[in-house]
């Protein structure tokens, strides 16, 4: 990723690093409801409106962020997304499987207990990189 720009050697707009904060802070928002509703952590990234405002603007923005240390971060934003999203499919299948054998609810409560803590760590370690101006994958 030697290709990439930092920020001070002809960066990203100062839009472009507004937006991508913007989107940091929405995925947060949805951690937040999570967390102070009944609603998991997950189910709230996943479907909550600010996630899903989130990742319609790393879709919109992401050409954009070509060519910078920003566009890690687009690509970590939406594949957080999406990853969660498959994962949640698989422990909601492996769940239903396996509730007859009584097991299922507790393959739920862990998988998604899990998934939550993996949302956050994600989103909690691309907004550290994002304010020190660093790329997340680093050669």
């Amino acid at each position: 990723m030697s290709d990439l720009t930092s920020y001070d050697q002809q960066g990203p707009k100062k839009s472009l690093l507004f937006i991508t904060q913007l989107v940091y802070i929405l995925h947060g928002l949805s951690i937040v409801i999570g967390l102070m509703t009944g609603a998991t952590i997950i189910s709230a990234f996943l479907f909550g409106w600010p996630s899903i405002a989130a990742v319609i603007l790393n879709y919109i923005m992401a050409p954009d962020a070509r060519g910078t240390f920003l566009q890690s971060h687009f690509s970590w934003q939406i594949r957080t997304f999406w990853y969660g999203m498959v994962w949640t499919i698989l422990v909601a299948i492996v769940g239903v499987v396996l509730t007859p054998l009584v097991i299922g609810p507790f393959i739920w409560l862990g998988g998604f207990v899990v998934l939550g803590i993996w949302v956050a760590y994600r989103i909690a370690i691309g907004w550290v990189r994002l304010r020190q101006y660093r790329p997340i994958y680093t050669d």
